[in-house]
């Protein structure tokens, strides 16, 4: 049961003749967070229960529009106008809309943004990628946004070439999706006019034919860029962002990134859906220009590196998912001889072989490893092998199988961990699956 039904059950629970009092006096601040928790439309509905509760909805700050809640354009057009109307609250928290489908409220919702704004909004959600939509000029000059995502598609004209002048002095983290090369200028414009934007998340929806600029973001500390589509054109994506903490790519590898400046960056998260085998080289140029995080997520590696990795001095936790050859596994260790932490989420498919040499890392710094693996094969317990054999100084080994299986299997699998090598006196072997879950195998 979901939070909203379980609120409308609480109240109708506490309407009977024995809490009818406790719930009257409720404060008001904590009868608008239960109401602000629901949806628009379940909020109003609460009015039915008492008089005592007939306006009480007037005071949620969060306010929730989506038309698939709604079979009627006119139902919604009626409901929209008369809740803006009737609002009381002294500001909202979140101004949600959500519109799927292609009916015509481009006038209404303009109105709608504009009434949350003069509600003091401090976080804008427009996703209505089916509705032509006018922006309200109000919404780039509004002093009291924190957060903005905005999903417009390709209908909104309006904000590609008549983009006002935007000054939100407040907003700290903005979440936009770009259809168009148009949209690339209105995003400069819109990003200086941010002066303590500290959170970025671009979704590139079109083939851009030119460069993409991300620099000059001073107060930038966390950036996503994703390209969902594959584009037959290369761009070059140059990051500086001095203070930046956090970094996120994915999707379809498609761009060349210039690090100018990541001298602040801890964490990066690398998760392409696919690399196509011309553009491997593009995922070693990124990793080259990252080489001083200290933590690292890769996803979705289907091949060997041809060309060497960088050295990676700081890393400490390194997360590897989707890896096909155990042996790329191995270039990473190769390339952090400080870590300490590794995950490996396997999709191992191909034949280990057992390589002549073992990483510095295993032998100095790494104590603890979580391997989250489908089904074990030779190769899976080969690999194993090697890793609890050459880890020095391992104090932990967590495995845990993800796919269902037999007893039989589950105590084969356990038994034969029981009789591998261990290079580390101190290390323990946790194994969770279906059967064995949580043992200790010593």
């Amino acid at each position: 049961m979901n939070f909203c039904v379980c609120s409308v059950c609480f109240l109708r629970i506490a309407m009977s003749s024995k809490n009818v009092d406790r719930l009257s006096m409720l404060p008001e601040e904590i009868a608008s967070h239960i109401l602000s928790s629901m949806p628009t439309k379940d909020a109003v509905q609460t009015s039915i229960l008492s008089k005592s509760w007939r306006y009480k909805w007037r005071l949620v700050t969060n306010l929730d529009f989506d038309d698939d809640t709604f079979h009627d354009k006119n139902i919604l057009i009626k409901f929209g106008d008369w809740v803006m109307n009737v609002c009381k609250a002294s500001h909202l928290h979140l101004f949600r809309l959500h519109f799927s489908k292609r009916w015509n409220l481009k006038s209404r919702v303009s109105n709608w943004i504009d009434k949350a704004v003069r509600l003091n909004v401090r976080e804008l959600d427009i996703d209505v990628t089916s509705l032509s939509l006018k922006l309200p000029l109000s919404m780039f000059t509004c002093k009291t946004l924190t957060k903005l995502k905005l999903d417009f598609g390709d209908y909104v004209r309006s904000f590609l070439t008549d983009l006002p002048l935007v000054y939100l002095p407040c907003l700290k983290s903005l979440d936009i999706s770009v259809y168009t090369d148009h949209y690339i200028n209105a995003l400069y414009k819109l990003i200086n006019g941010c002066p303590l934007l500290e959170n970025l998340s671009l979704h590139i929806m079109c083939k851009v034919n030119k460069e993409n600029y991300i620099s000059n973001i001073p107060t930038l500390k966390r950036l996503k860029l994703t390209w969902p589509h594959h584009t037959s054109v290369i761009n070059k994506v140059f990051l500086n962002v001095p203070d930046l903490e956090y970094l996120c790519i994915g999707g379809m590898l498609c761009s060349v990134f210039v690090m100018e400046d990541l001298s602040s960056l801890v964490e990066v998260s690398v998760s392409f859906r696919e690399i196509i085998f011309d553009r491997h080289r593009l995922l070693v140029e990124l990793l080259n220009g990252l080489s001083g995080v200290k933590s690292l997520f890769v996803q979705n590696v289907s091949f060997l590196f041809t060309s060497p990795l960088p050295i990676f001095p700081n890393m400490k936790h390194l997360k590897l998912k989707n890896f096909q050859h155990p042996r790329s596994i191995l270039q990473f260790l190769e390339s952090c001889p400080e870590l300490k932490h590794l995950y490996i989420e396997e999709k191992l498919i191909h034949t280990w072989v057992e390589p002549k040499s073992v990483p510095a890392c295993m032998l100095t710094n790494l104590t603890t490893i979580k391997i989250s693996i489908c089904k074990v094969w030779k190769r899976d317990m080969l690999f194993l092998k090697y890793m609890l054999k050459n880890s020095a100084v391992l104090k932990n080994i967590t495995i845990t199988w993800r796919e269902s299986c037999n007893v039989e299997e589950e105590t084969w699998f356990c038994a034969n961990l029981r009789k591998l090598p261990k290079a580390s006196r101190c290390c323990e072997i946790h194994f969770h699956g279906k059967y064995w879950s949580h043992s200790t195998i010593s």
